[in-house]
Parts: structure tokens; C-alpha cells; sequence
């Protein structure tokens, strides 16, 4: 029963890595690209699981997984269009403040319309129930979110590898000098990157209400982790950064069986650790505009 029992936990571990990935995939992508450290990301995470509530009870929660991270995705193009396209080349400290004043202007817009307190929401009835694999005992929707993100992980990696649209997008990660030299413009495809990368905030947020409930204050408090997953990741790194979020949900799910007071403070040991052995993060890449 013990392994079992710390099978549990390498589940739900997986399960809060899934929740960093789909955010610091974004991040990771909007600063390869645009060199904006997005500091507002966790808002839309936040904005998705606000949406999912207000739609839910018109149009189902089947209706909310997709209309949710749909909205969240116009609105980061509204912002891309008319903010953050005027930091890409200018100063980096700008590009931050501004993400930040985002952040904070989005955390007091929902306190204002929502309210402080947190709100409940509860798993949909056709998801309710556990899943008996042996002596495993797991609920149907936490292994339903783990399927999401899994579809979700490898349409994005096809769309970067297999497409057109990919191949630009990683050229102007390495050098976007060269691609404005052979005539293309970046600027539709930075555009086409923050609406994927704020919508799959916005479907985390929306997967995860009924989990962890729904706060003001939850975009900032899981920014701050998937800022740890990027770095034990490596800066330009798909799979490093996957790998990355694995690792640390695993850690997390692990240290809170084993000791929960240090479940912070392990995650926090593993980046300083990478960072030591590794500094460029566990498959980072050489880009050349960092360099």
C-alpha cells in the first residue's frame, strides 16, 4: 500500500507539472521570441479559471474548456497588438514594468468584478468518479486533465516541426536578424505565438478550477514556479522544458508525502542545483541575440 500511495503522489506531482508546463511553454516561447519576460502569463491562468466559472453554468463546462482559453487567446492578441509590440526591440526593463502593471491591473479588475473571496467550483458530473488500476485508486478527471495536456504538448511540438509556420518561428528564435535579411516579417508570427501561448494559460486555468479553486491571486502564485521550470529547462528548449515541469511536479508531489514543510524550498534547491551544473539549464540552446 505504500507504493501505492507514492504512486499517488508521483500522479498528483505530474498533475501540478502539467499545470507549469502549459504556462511555461508560453513563457518561454514569448521571451525566445520577443525577449519580453511576460511577468502578466499567470494573469491569464487566472483570467481562464475566472471565464470558466462565468460560462460554465451557460454553456456546460465542455463548452467553457473550449469557448475559455479561446477568449483568453483574443485578449492576449488585443495586448500583443497594442502593448507589447512596442517593447520587442527596446529597452528589456520596460517590456517587464509593463507586464507587471498588467498583472496587477488584471489580479484588481477580477477582485472588483468577482470579488475577494475565493470561488468554488465543482468537477463536472461526467467527469466525477476514480479510475481502479490494481490497487490504484485515481480520479477520472485528474487522468483526463493529464490526457489534455498530452494532446495538447505534442500539437504544439508538430505545429514548431512539421509546419512552415514552425520553421520561422524557430529561425527567429536563433537569429530573427537573418530572417528580416531574407524578407520576413516576424511580427505575424509573434502575434500567432502569444495567442497559443496566452491560450494555453487560459486552458490551464480552465482545467484547473475545479482543482485548486479559484482566486485573484492564483496567477501570481504559479508564475513563480513556471519562471523555475523555464530556467531548469533552458532557455530556447521544447523538451527541455517539458522534461523540466515533469521533474518539478514529481518533486513536489514527492517532498509533500515525504515532508511537506521543505515542498517549496526542494523545487527551489533543484533550480540552484541545475543552475550550478548546468548554467544554461538543462538543453538550453545558443541564441545568438543573447549571446
Amino acid at each position: 500500500m505504500t507504493l501505492v500511495f507514492i504512486l499517488e503522489q508521483v500522479l498528483n506531482g505530474l498533475l501540478i507539472g502539467v499545470q507549469y508546463l502549459l504556462i511555461a511553454l508560453g513563457l518561454s516561447l514569448i521571451f525566445s521570441l520577443g525577449g519580453i519576460v511576460n511577468l502578466a502569463h499567470g494573469a491569464f491562468y487566472a483570467i481562464g479559471a475566472y471565464l470558466t466559472v462565468a460560462l460554465a453554468p451557460e454553456i456546460g463546462f465542455g463548452g467553457a474548456l473550449i469557448a475559455s482559453p479561446l477568449a483568453v487567446g483574443l485578449i492576449g492578441l488585443v495586448i500583443e497588438r497594442f502593448l507589447l509590440r512596442r517593447f520587442y526591440r527596446g529597452e528589456p526593463a520596460l517590456g517587464l514594468l509593463l507586464t507587471f502593471g498588467l498583472a496587477m491591473v488584471a489580479e484588481q479588475a477580477l477582485r472588483m468584478i468577482f470579488g475577494a473571496a475565493p470561488l468554488p467550483f465543482g468537477i463536472p458530473s461526467w467527469l466525477r468518479g476514480q479510475v481502479f488500476i490494481g490497487d490504484l485508486i485515481y480520479s477520472r478527471y485528474r487522468l483526463a486533465i493529464l490526457a489534455v495536456a498530452l494532446v495538447c504538448v505534442l500539437g504544439l511540438w508538430l505545429l514548431l516541426k512539421k509546419t512552415s509556420f514552425g520553421r520561422v518561428v524557430r529561425a527567429g528564435v536563433q537569429n530573427p536578424d537573418m530572417v528580416a535579411a531574407l524578407g520576413i516579417s516576424l511580427k505575424p508570427y509573434m502575434t500567432a505565438v502569444v495567442v497559443i501561448a496566452t491560450g494555453l494559460a487560459g486552458l490551464a486555468g480552465t482545467m484547473m478550477a475545479p482543482v485548486t479553486g479559484v482566486q485573484p491571486a492564483m496567477g501570481a502564485e504559479i508564475l513563480t514556479f513556471a519562471f523555475v521550470v523555464v530556467v531548469i529547462g533552458g532557455l530556447g528548449s521544447f523538451w527541455g522544458v517539458v522534461l523540466a515541469a515533469l521533474i518539478v511536479g514529481v518533486v513536489r508531489g514527492l517532498t509533500a508525502y515525504a515532508y511537506p514543510p521543505a515542498t517549496e524550498a526542494a523545487v527551489y534547491g533543484l533550480m540552484v542545483l541545475v543552475l550550478l551544473l548546468r548554467p544554461r539549464g538543462l538543453f538550453g540552446e545558443h541564441i545568438a541575440r543573447f549571446e
